[in-house]
């Protein structure tokens, strides 16, 4: 499918939200409405990577938000560097951003969605790192009927401000929609013991999900990083595109 790209900034409670919207065209059609994913970004914010990824799925048939997950604390398009500098600003904006912040910013962006002509009724979301967190907890929404998340850093431990009894863990029967886990077994990031323990917390709770890890390193969707693994990544697209096209 031709794409579209364009932006909409977003009013949420914590101020304006830069959202990148990668959509369907069709030439033939003006009203044509498609199943809609919210899709997070690593903390560096909508990078080359993120863009080509986000493009990927719309391409399939999907409009595609990305917002700046961290703008609260940033200019409007800010894009961080792949680098020491990027990374240690990406990962203080994690630390000072409140976890509910990004509850309110789904609603907002689900709102949103909700008042456009292509919106077909039907919401998912995606993300790669935190931004596989962040899919997580987007999934608490009620609109949220699948989820993708590729090795989401933070589930097993406390480490984003948050108040009591309000962690991503602990509102696990919160979540109604179908989850897709994806892990590297080699990410020194989220060790073995911390993917076991979110894996028997989530199928106590009876959460209908499947689970995959795969002999590769943290980020290895990211194409042009040395841990970028083309023939994973591809498989893990295609794992994406069936739990979307089955619950959206």
């Amino acid at each position: 499918m031709n794409l579209q790209s364009n932006i909409a900034d977003i009013n949420t409670p914590t101020g304006i939200m830069r959202t990148y919207i990668h959509r369907p065209i069709d030439k033939a059609k003006s009203d044509n409405k498609y199943p809609t994913i919210l899709f997070y970004s690593e903390i560096f914010q909508q990078t080359g990577p993120i863009e080509s990824a986000a493009k990927i799925m719309a391409s399939h048939g999907y409009v595609v938000l990305v917002p700046e997950v961290f703008h609260e604390h940033n200019p409007i398009g800010t894009v961080l560097g792949y680098d020491d500098a990027g990374r240690d600003k990406g990962n203080a904006d994690k630390a000072a951003k409140d976890v509910q912040g990004y509850d309110t910013d789904n609603a907002a962006m689900i709102a949103f969605a909700k008042q456009q002509t292509w919106y077909n009724g039907s919401v998912g979301a995606m993300g790669f790192c935190i931004g596989g967190h962040l899919a997580f907890r987007a999934a608490l929404q009620p609109e949220i009927k699948g989820t993708a998340c590729f090795y989401a850093t933070d589930l097993h431990a406390l480490t984003i401000p948050n108040k009591p009894g309000q962690h991503s863990m602990e509102r696990l029967k919160d979540i109604s929609g179908e989850m897709l886990m994806i892990w590297g077994k080699q990410d020194t990031h989220i060790p073995a013991a911390g993917r076991t323990e979110v894996y028997n917390k989530m199928a106590a709770a009876n959460l209908t999900f499947t689970w995959h890890e795969f002999n590769a390193q943290h980020a290895f969707m990211r194409d042009g990083d040395d841990r970028y693994d083309a023939q994973t990544a591809l498989i893990c697209y295609q794992l994406a595109l069936n739990l979307f096209s089955r619950t959206l």
